[in-house]
């Protein structure tokens, strides 16, 4: 169920791309909410809004903000021209978009008959929190990359910070959103139209792949949406692409079942991706890689993917002079050390690719 209240519009908070921040009055109190002008049209203080509070009162990942559903005072909005494709269908926000593939579009022709991504690497990633790691990394290294974010998460691109920072430096090339993911330079159906999308409207040397901000988890062996990883890399292969699984890597998280490589990387792995893949491990201390390899030999990934170790060290220097405030489940490079360090690791194994050069394959002994 969907909770909903009246508020007024006070002060804007920030605004960026397609995203906007106000402070809003809700029953007396002051919070905060957010504003999608391609949803609701642009609000002004002193406008009367309907807001979803849900996420606020169930205490959840939303920083606090409720969402504005539409302006009571509004005389309504027209659509602009172009497009033929709904994203949240059925829904009352339904969004028309321009889908690269449909007919209007002008990679239409050329996805008509595209199915290779012609080699290249797709990194595959789970969190957001892995994706300005490793665009870091692969820009700083020369490369040109593109961002695919699906909707196994946040639905509008414009939420996403680490984006809207990482395009203004000119790091991505290019971004697309698939399925109900809306809001990227282009608009996708699903994971293997985008991801060709991607290739011919970008000609990145790399794509990065991840959902955006506030994955879904239930603490259940299938109960995740970082599942779709495994999807992702099946894609990849299918495409003529080289799958990359960037593994979720944590020593500093407190839940059991994300010690050293998380359930979620180590169910994709085993049983949801039937293709063998890359999975870069970072270079750990010997503590710490031994756990992960015996969860590795547990859970019979030798032979089944290309297990490779990699130094990921770079990543941190690189972080630190980002200027980028970048933190996964609220955790630093500090405490989160070997997650980063995963993340360069994925990324120096596509720079080794790419360079021709071989990756360190491990194998079990």
């Amino acid at each position: 169920m969907l909770e909903s209240k009246i508020g007024l519009i006070g002060r804007q908070l920030f605004s960026r791309n397609d995203i906007r921040g106000y402070s809003v009055l809700v029953e007396g109190r002051e919070e905060k909410c957010i504003v999608y002008p391609a949803l609701t049209g642009e609000v002004e203080t002193g406008d009367e809004v309907l807001l979803n509070t849900t996420a606020v009162s169930l205490k959840l990942g939303s920083g606090g903000y409720h969402y504005v559903i539409a302006r009571l005072n509004s005389s309504g909005q027209s659509s602009v021209p172009g497009g033929h494709i709904m994203k949240m269908r059925y829904t009352p926000m339904q969004v028309k978009v321009l889908s690269a593939e449909e007919e209007d579009s002008p990679y239409h022709e050329a996805l008509k008959t595209a199915d290779s991504l012609l080699g290249t690497p797709v990194l595959a990633a789970t969190l957001h929190s892995m994706l300005a790691p490793l665009v870091l990394y692969l820009s700083n290294a020369g490369y040109k990359v593109a961002y695919m974010m699906t909707d196994g998460a946040a639905l509008p691109i414009a939420f996403s910070q680490t984006v809207s920072q990482l395009k203004a430096e000119n790091r991505i090339a290019g971004t697309v959103t698939i399925g109900h993911a809306f809001g990227g330079d282009l608009e996708a159906v699903n994971i293997y139209s985008g991801l060709l999308a991607a290739r011919e409207a970008f000609k990145p040397d790399v794509i990065v792949v991840s959902m955006g901000p506030g994955i879904v988890g239930t603490g259940t062996k299938w109960g995740f949406t970082g599942i779709e990883q495994g999807q992702v890399l099946n894609a990849v292969h299918t495409l003529k692409g080289v799958p990359i699984a960037v593994p979720r890597i944590s020593f500093a998280d407190n839940r059991p079942r994300h010690r050293g490589i998380s359930h979620h990387s180590l169910t994709v792995l085993s049983q949801v991706c039937l293709t063998k893949c890359i999975v870069p491990l970072p270079e750990l201390c010997e503590t710490e890689l031994n756990y992960i390899l015996q969860q590795i030999t547990e859970e019979s990934l030798f032979g089944k993917h290309d297990i490779c170790l990699v130094d990921g060290e770079e990543i941190i220097s690189i972080i630190q002079n980002s200027g980028m405030n970048i933190t996964t489940m609220g955790r630093g490079i500090d405490a989160e050390r070997s997650f980063f360090l995963a993340a360069g690791a994925a990324a120096k194994a596509a720079e080794l690719l790419l360079q021709g050069k071989s990756l360190p394959r491990l194998e079990l002994v």
